[in-house]
């Protein structure tokens, strides 16, 4: 078992029994905490695995979020009746908004999802087609139903957010020992190496896009839960360079550095209210002094995502000679 792998383990089993270990102030903030882990973890595989520059991601949480809420409030589904579509609807916006783009680099690809991002958010504000309440969103949405048993006590939310991030550390694991988590991985180091081995590049990064997108919006979902109401600042371009911010400063490809870093940019502010209107100036400073001390970010990842099987045959060819 490596190091990664025991603090996986000692980390949830901490976060399992925390709503029996705090009041309902601090429940709130752990949902808060494992909602915006999941946007993060989604955000890394994009930008921490695939090297993508992604500035858009809040697009993805939000269309999640307010599917959810369009669906329950003005068609009457059951929250649990949204959940597919809101999957299914950031995978499909981000094949459209990613797939013209895609063959741009650096600080140009950069650019274009700041537009896409803005684009959302006045989206949003103008109430198109009468569904998304404007600047003030969309409130009243129905608590999560199973089975007629109603989730809305704060530890049922909490344990939803739980296994939402559980099944987000899992898909992560799986990829990076698969082969798409390694087309990524190689795409990352070097694209033109990994398009003279014959990796599609478009293709797999179309892939971390939409594997993103996907996970995000069932982020989005768990939010709208949580909040029983949605609107557009908590999806604008403030909070997608938040997320960018969260993969850089803890640790590209790193599940302890992305826990760091959404600890110290979520969690932080609302335990400190009184810093709170300093959020922004903390997370100026963040960046800055990782990029100069820690430019690999606070935990980056030490082996990168280089699978084991293949560490296991390098170590044997070396036994060989």
């Amino acid at each position: 078992m490596n190091k990664t792998t025991i603090i996986a383990t000692i980390f949830i089993l901490f976060m399992g029994f925390f709503p029996f270990l705090v009041d309902s102030a601090w429940l709130s903030i752990g949902i808060t905490f494992l909602v915006f882990s999941v946007v993060a973890f989604s955000q890394d595989i994009i930008l921490g695995r695939a090297g993508i520059f992604n500035m858009g991601h809040a697009i993805f949480f939000g269309i999640g979020a307010y599917t959810t809420a369009i669906l329950n409030v003005h068609f009457g589904f059951e929250i649990v009746e949204t959940i597919p579509f809101a999957i299914i609807f950031p995978v499909i916006i981000a094949v459209l908004l990613a797939g013209p783009i895609i063959h741009l680099r650096g600080d140009y690809l950069l650019v274009a999802t700041i537009g896409f991002n803005i684009i959302f958010e006045q989206v949003l504000k103008n109430n198109i087609f009468d569904l998304t309440g404007g600047p003030n969103g969309i409130f009243g949405i129905d608590v999560a139903r199973i089975f007629g048993y109603e989730l809305s006590s704060d530890k049922a939310i909490y344990y939803i957010a739980f296994f939402l991030l559980i099944t987000t550390l899992f898909i992560i694991r799986n990829l990076d020992n698969s082969r798409y988590g390694r087309a990524l991985y190689y795409i990352h180091k070097d694209e033109i190496a990994a398009k003279s081995m014959g990796i599609n590049v478009s293709y797999y990064k179309l892939f971390a896009f939409a594997l993103g997108a996907a996970i995000a919006g069932a982020a989005g979902v768990v939010f709208t839960i949580q909040y029983s109401a949605v609107s557009p600042e908590s999806f604008n371009f403030m909070q997608s360079v938040m997320f960018f911010a969260i993969v850089l400063v803890g640790g590209s490809a790193s599940l302890p550095g992305v826990i760091i870093g959404t600890f110290v940019m979520f969690v932080l502010p609302e335990l400190f209210t009184e810093f709170k209107e300093s959020r922004y100036l903390i997370f100026g400073a963040a960046m800055v002094l990782t990029m100069i001390l820690r430019p690999n970010g606070v935990w980056p990842a030490t082996f990168g995502n280089i699978p084991n099987y293949l560490k296991k045959k390098a170590a044997s060819l070396k036994g060989e000679k």
